[in-house]
């Protein structure tokens, strides 16, 4: 089991990063969700790929992972490898490859639990939460440099949280209708316990205590059953953002990834110079999220970080935090990556707002999931 106390903070170079994508397994005819992980597994060659791919909750998901990157370049590089390594199997086996956060009309009842004592053991906690949590995200590594910096950082993280999600919104439609959320994933996953926005700590030791409890009376198996939008995770040393809906187009992957860095790497340089990074109440930041979740790209954010008391759209705080980035992200080497990919999603609109584009021209469904998988696959 996954440890707090054996943490491997210091262990390596800060702000390496690596990225977890959760991507839809779906049939190539009727683009419904395929439960043929087992098969995917064993048609993936087993050195190559055992790192990269791993099943999920439910048959019709596949995890994939990145290798330690130095910048948003090296996981570029592993996340095209991946995608289309991937699609490559898949194609054999009469399935495609998707990136959204949520099937549109495939149904929670018909899906199947992939058979592994983890997601029984989920299963048997969670009941109908589980059999629920039919979405699929996106998460972002970041190496901190110990785990005091840890709990600092992730604490001064939290406000970039909206802007994260209303930039990432892909997941507007479920059971088979628009659901008037750009991201119905966030509502849906919002049923789990230990999800949302974390709790303050005084300290690591305070962190350990808190998860030493749940652990050892059994609440919880180990840390990784803690699901909130950000979290330590000690046994690879890094912090973990978690509240982005998974992406179609590997551009705004990678910018994501970039924002991520860099808002870690300003964090960091705030920290050395004896700055301890501002904090906000919850409330102001779960409001914030929810109406990210709701509206995407023009929900109307609390201006909490100049302290006016007003809302401005959620691609104001974005462009707002390219210029302030800038410098951080020009000395990590992704300025491209967040600039041209930030920039792109603000002129274009978020992948919430393609579904829904694409969806509105025929309201067909099977259309939309055809171009989903063809971006998924590179093959675009």
């Amino acid at each position: 089991m996954a440890s707090v106390l054996d943490h491997r903070y210091g262990t390596g170079p800060a702000l390496t990063i690596g990225v977890e994508e959760e991507y839809m397994l779906l049939d190539a005819g009727t683009f419904e969700l395929a439960g043929k992980i087992d098969d995917v597994l064993a048609a993936l060659p087993a050195e190559q790929w055992a790192a990269r791919v791993m099943p999920e909750l439910f048959e019709s998901s596949a995890e994939v992972a990145t290798g330690i990157c130095r910048g948003v370049d090296d996981a570029r590089r592993d996340l095209t490898e991946i995608r289309q390594g991937l699609a490559g199997v898949l194609h054999g086996l009469g399935l495609r490859l998707g990136s959204s956060s949520a099937h549109p009309f495939s149904l929670t009842e018909n899906q199947r639990i992939t058979p592994r004592d983890r997601y029984r053991y989920l299963l048997e906690q969670l009941q109908y939460v589980a059999r629920r949590e039919l979405v699929f995200g996106m998460h972002v590594h970041v190496a901190v440099p110990d785990p005091i910096a840890c709990l600092q950082v992730m604490e001064g993280l939290l406000i970039e949280l909206p802007v994260l999600l209303a930039l990432s919104t892909n997941s507007p439609f479920w059971r088979g209708r628009p659901t008037g959320l750009q991201s119905t994933r966030t509502a849906v996953f919002a049923a789990f316990p230990r999800s949302g926005l974390p709790p303050r700590f005084d300290s690591y030791d305070d962190y350990v205590e808190t998860i030493s409890w749940l652990e050892s009376t059994g609440a919880i198996g180990d840390y990784t059953h803690i699901w909130w939008d950000l979290r330590p995770h000690p046994r690879f040393g890094t912090l973990e953002i978690r509240v982005m809906d998974v992406q179609f187009d590997l551009d705004a992957t990678m910018a994501l990834a970039a924002y991520v860095q860099s808002a870690v790497a300003e964090l960091l340089d705030q920290i050395g110079r004896g700055i301890t990074p501002p904090t906000y109440a919850r409330p102001l930041i779960a409001e914030n999220k929810w109406q990210a979740a709701r509206y995407g790209l023009e929900a109307p954010l609390m201006d909490l970080a100049s302290g006016r008391r007003a809302r401005v759209t959620a691609a104001t705080l974005a462009r707002r935090r390219l210029k302030q980035l800038r410098p951080f992200a020009r000395e990590l080497g992704c300025w491209d990556a967040l600039s041209h990919g930030v920039s792109a999603i603000l002129e274009k609109g978020s992948g919430a707002d393609r579904q829904v584009r694409v969806w509105r021209a025929n309201e067909d469904l099977h259309e939309m999931l055809g171009e989903l998988a063809d971006l998924t696959e590179l093959r675009t």
